[in-house]
């Protein structure tokens, strides 16, 4: 048997250098942390790699918008599959509104009271949304009607990304570099009302089947198919549900706070996915599920993985 490898830490290490600390011990969280950014490196620094990343929850929200749109922008991701909100956290930010620091603890009937809503710790100003609903609608006006008619989701969150300004925006990245937003729950989010109410006025006719063509072409198309999977709900399920077309991925990363117990598709470790042909059996090595919440984790993994990429520019 191998022994526990005990970490050392010292003053000045990088994250690259305690992210290895952390994959030598070999169990627990931390020995899976480290292993994820090894696999997230294989990915991003391997060609054959076409890399998928799901988001759910408030990740935009909660700190980490830039950093998927510096993954865009750096050529890192090749798609994002995610829900609704995250797609309004990015635009609240990109029409020059902002999420604010709040409280667990808050009197949310106070909150209410003073117009503003709450996501656990992080505010929002409950008019953001009227000055939001009123951008959007401005870009699909300018939106040629014909494009509108039977658009594919990722289609219209591209017309959108195209009409920002904002170099930080997720959307305006992926748009400006033909990388694909797929949201299939995307009217399940603050949008989703003024959406219907526009089509109620004027035409738009949202086509989501036509979003599986060019999430199928990728599947197909890949070499090798990898997904670092933030959360869980729809977007985690919609990438594993899609790579049956294939067999499976090849490497994936999960970081999750859901439980097991309950057998939702949430909390299921990546192990239970080859059962459903969403994961090759026989690339368990180019696994890792993590239990913990995102934005306290996937910071040290992406900034290890792009140490480790980089390092390996250099040689």
């Amino acid at each position: 048997m191998k022994r526990v490898h005990q970490m050392r830490l010292r003053a000045g290490m990088t994250v690259g250098e305690l992210s290895d600390e952390m994959r030598k011990t070999g169990v627990m969280q931390a020995g899976r942390v480290g292993k994820a950014t090894e696999i997230v490196a294989e990915m991003f620094s391997n060609p054959e790699y076409t890399t998928f990343i799901t988001l759910s929850g408030p990740l935009c929200h909660g700190g980490l918008r830039v950093v998927f749109s510096d993954l865009i922008k750096n050529g890192y991701v090749d798609a994002v599959v995610t829900n609704g909100a995250n797609m309004v956290g990015d635009l609240i930010e990109a029409i020059g509104a902002h999420h604010y620091i709040g409280k667990v603890d808050a009197d949310d009937e106070e909150l209410y009271k003073k117009g503003i809503n709450r996501a656990y710790d992080i505010y929002f100003e409950g008019k953001v949304f009227e000055d939001l609903e009123k951008h959007v609608y401005k870009i699909l006006d300018d939106i040629p009607e014909q494009t509108r008619d039977g658009i594919a989701i990722n289609g219209l969150l591209k017309e959108i990304g195209l009409r920002l300004k904002d170099e930080d925006s997720i959307l305006y990245n992926a748009a400006k570099r033909d990388v694909p937003i797929f949201s299939p729950g995307f009217l399940d989010c603050m949008l989703g009302i003024p959406l219907y109410m526009y089509s109620k006025q004027k035409k738009l006719v949202i086509n989501p089947l036509r979003d599986f063509d060019r999430f199928t072409d990728m599947v197909y198309e890949a070499k090798k198919s990898g997904a670092i999977i933030l959360g869980g709900g729809t977007p985690k399920h919609h990438t594993q549900y899609l790579h049956t077309l294939r067999e499976g991925l090849d490497a994936a990363v999960q970081i999750g706070s859901a439980r097991v117990e309950d057998g939702s598709l949430s909390g299921a470790p990546l192990k239970e996915s080859i059962s459903w042909g969403k994961l090759k059996g026989e690339q368990m090595d180019m696994t890792a599920t993590i239990f913990g919440e995102v934005t306290s984790i996937l910071p040290l993994i992406i900034a290890g993985a792009l140490e480790k990429v980089e390092g390996k520019k250099k040689k």
